[in-house]
């Protein structure tokens, strides 16, 4: 049995195929303005790398915003359910899911077959999501991925920053970088104030004792660090936690598979 999930982000589109109950390969790239360009170059980059062709996938299943454009997806499937199934696959205790994307955050909790029994959803503004970080990384002239170490070699003190508004908070670091503060610093205060919203995201659901980050933000050291700090608790990141949603899909399409196999 080969299946395949398919994620279409705001930020980025994930693919990922499964054999019976392996991995085969994934794929991660950048978002296309067109969508049905992202589905294509993802699916593509997949595929190649399984050695494998469209014809060869016996289901596929889409996902993310971008789920309704996949043409070759037989049936698709909200993100918060996939990225709770896929959590569940790498990490079957777990019962409390942060997944954050780049437009949106979503706090999940699930029963013991990954199942979704409750959510809360951040998607009003991107301060609750990986663009805030996006934006500060531009504005702060640092490299995305060094922002979440940099946040946490504070050379005088945090500098305190909105987390209400992403907008807001561009001009309030603009503003501390005119006056000489150091950019570890306003990245101190831009990574707690992340952390603080989605840390009460979580509340909302209930935190239970093993919980998963998911989405591109788990990459982001100062970011877990503070959650860490602020739940006590030591989350589970899987080896790309931006591939959970695609795996979810490609076991949702095993599920569809074997029950059309059955009738």
């Amino acid at each position: 049995m080969i299946t395949a999930g398919v994620d279409i982000g705001s930020l980025t589109g994930k693919a990922l195929i499964l054999e019976d109950n392996n991995i085969v390969a994934w794929s991660l790239i950048p978002t296309n303005p067109d969508s049905s360009v992202t589905v294509q170059r993802a699916m593509d980059a997949a595929l190649e790398k399984a050695h494998m062709s469209l014809d060869d996938l016996d289901y596929v299943v889409s996902t993310g915003y971008g789920r309704l454009v996949v043409p070759f997806a037989q049936r698709n499937v909200t993100e918060i359910s996939c990225h709770a199934k896929g959590a569940h696959w790498f990490f079957p205790e777990v019962r409390t899911i942060l997944d954050m994307g780049g437009q949106d955050c979503k706090a999940i909790r699930c029963d013991d077959t990954g199942k979704v029994t409750n959510f809360a959803m951040n998607d009003k503004c991107a301060a609750g999501a990986g663009r805030s970080m996006e934006v500060m990384a531009d504005l702060l002239q640092v490299p995305l991925d060094d922002l979440g170490e940099l946040s946490l070699q504070i050379v005088d003190a945090m500098v305190p920053i909105s987390n209400t508004c992403v907008v807001f908070a561009k001009s309030e670091a603009l503003s501390h970088l005119r006056r000489g503060k150091h950019r570890s610093d306003i990245l101190a205060g831009v990574c707690e104030a992340l952390a603080t919203r989605v840390h009460s995201l979580m509340q909302r659901v209930g935190i239970e004792s093993e919980f998963v980050i998911s989405g591109g933000i788990a990459k982001n050291i100062g970011i877990v660090k503070r959650l860490t700090d602020k739940t006590g608790l030591t989350p589970r990141i899987s080896f790309e936690p931006q591939v959970v949603g695609a795996l979810g899909a490609a076991l949702f399409a095993q599920e569809s598979l074997r029950r059309e196999q059955q009738a």
